[in-house]
């Protein structure tokens, strides 16, 4: 089964992309894969409050996955799966791709502030010409209506 790939952060663009995907997978037949990473970055303290910061980001992540499990379910019929890794956005994204060869679409949200799609469109933009699978970009002003025509 092909599964379609969504990154989840806090932006409010990730909504739509996580829209985008639970409806292209309910309308063919995929599954969807929520993906977190944890930037390195965010546990450089002493050794036992660095593994209280990430369990507390870990239970974040897994309250965060559970708003939208709940909705693919209620609303689009599909069991998403989690999964959670740490190091750098673009390298994470790609170690899941190859270890998870039923990932057929990355999906990310655009951000519409004026600094641009944000960092991680930014920087799979640059390196779409070689990324081993297609890579959809939704907008993230894009209406809920317009998401459900053309998915």
């Amino acid at each position: 089964m092909r599964k379609f790939m969504v990154v989840l952060d806090d932006s409010h663009e990730c909504l739509n992309a996580m829209r985008f995907a639970a409806m292209r997978a309910a309308n063919t037949g995929g599954g969807v894969l929520i993906l977190s990473v944890i930037p390195p970055d965010e546990f450089q303290h002493w050794i036992g409050v660095g593994n209280i910061m990430r369990e507390e980001f870990r239970e974040r992540i897994n309250a965060h996955f559970e708003v939208f499990a709940k909705w693919m379910r209620d609303k689009q019929g599909i069991q998403p799966e989690l999964a959670i890794r740490e190091g750098a956005a673009v390298t994470e994204i790609l170690s899941q791709i190859t270890e998870d060869p039923d990932v057929g679409v990355l999906v990310l949200g655009a951000g519409t502030d004026k600094k641009g799609p944000g960092p991680l469109v930014i920087e799979l933009a640059r390196a779409s010409g070689s990324f081993p699978i297609p890579v959809t970009i939704v907008p993230g002003e894009l209406s809920k209506e317009r998401l459900e025509a053309i998915t």
